[in-house]
């Protein structure tokens, strides 16, 4: 029988989770066996996962779950060498060259177990299955917009925190806007036709932001792009990847521009494929942004976890694209569960 045990969160701020309750009773009529840990933060309580027929666990138990159980989660695992001897699905961002990855893929290796990462789970065109790309376009076109706004005042953006939904957030970010200006900023998009870009674009024309769209075609050049410093707002929607261009040397920072806020939605900036060259480090709820230059200001959004301040939206979406793949997890060994495990393999690290 197939296990599935769905961990909680351990991360600050972070209240998704990549399953309903309506997907565990799909799965437990499938015959699995689900079991939920318990959790004080998750944006869905416990009690609908049981009706549907999941088993409780105590919050943080999943290292003493039984070893063919399939640990499912959405962020990393709380820091620690332990080695892992369980299958885990989640995002791992491990594959890029990053720190903590190379760290991750370690503790793998040494308990045998095994990263069906989510970044990776794809068809056979290399599509991602799921993906919480639109909630972080839209939510990170809105955290740049209040820094743009905060920095209009002579300010920088404040922390920022969970929105019950999109509604309220518009409200908010609106009455911002016009305390701060009279006219909109204008903004470029790049990957504006993916998942993410899709999310700012739709962000933006609500709030009357006119976006200039750039994909494949536009970018094909391999730069320099001068037109981004044009702009009042830069949104990076483009997955750091081999061969992907620098969009904003770090040279923008003295460059003659308009650019005032960078909304580093695909934020990767530890990679050395980072196409955004003015920052080196992640930002946070609490510290929304990092000041790059000073004078004149170029603020950088580089939050990671962006669909997470909208948890309920973003996890009905996600758990919706997700859940027929996870119906078909008890042949791990094929299909979208194959390719995941061979990627996997080709980073794992020799112990």
């Amino acid at each position: 029988m197939t296990h599935l045990w769905i961990r909680a969160e351990s991360r600050a701020n972070e209240e998704r989770v990549g399953i309903t309750p309506e997907g565990v009773a799909k799965l437990v009529a499938k015959g699995f066996h689900v079991t939920i840990e318990d959790s004080a933060t998750r944006i869905m309580p416990s009690a609908p996962f049981v009706a549907a027929g999941a088993e409780l666990a105590e919050e943080g138990s999943w290292p003493e779950a039984p070893q063919d159980a399939i640990i499912f989660g959405l962020k990393e695992l709380p820091e620690a060498d332990t080695p892992l001897i369980h299958r885990h699905i989640m995002f791992g961002h491990a594959y890029k060259g990053q720190e903590a990855g190379a760290r991750l893929l370690q503790r793998f290796a040494a308990g045998g177990g095994a990263l069906y990462d989510l970044e990776y789970l794809v068809e056979e065109n290399g599509r991602r299955v799921a993906a919480f790309g639109y909630w972080a376009g839209y939510a990170g076109a809105a955290v740049s917009l209040f820094a743009w706004a905060a920095q209009k005042q002579g300010g920088t953006c404040p922390p920022v925190s969970t929105w019950p939904n999109s509604e309220s957030l518009q409200t908010e970010l609106k009455a911002a806007l016009d305390r701060a200006s009279s006219e909109r900023p204008n903004a470029i998009v790049i990957g504006a036709m993916g998942r993410v870009g899709t999310g700012a674009r739709d962000l933006c024309k609500q709030m009357g932001v006119v976006t200039t769209d750039w994909d494949m075609a536009e970018t094909a050049s391999g730069g320099p792009f001068p037109q981004i410093l044009e702009h009042d707002l830069f949104f990076n929607c483009i997955l750091a990847a081999p061969g992907c261009p620098v969009f904003v040397p770090a040279s923008a920072k003295t460059d003659l521009r308009r650019l005032a806020v960078i909304g580093d939605i695909a934020c990767d900036p530890q990679s050395e494929f980072s196409p955004v060259k003015v920052y080196d480090l992640e930002t946070t709820w609490t510290n929304p942004v990092t000041r790059a230059y000073d004078a004149p200001p170029l603020d950088v959004m580089a939050i990671d976890n962006l669909p997470s301040l909208l948890p309920l939206e973003s996890s009905e979406d996600f758990a919706g694209q997700l859940l027929p793949h996870l119906e078909t997890l008890d042949d791990l060994d094929g299909g979208v569960w194959g390719r995941a495990f061979d990627t996997y393999s080709q980073h794992k690290p020799e112990v």
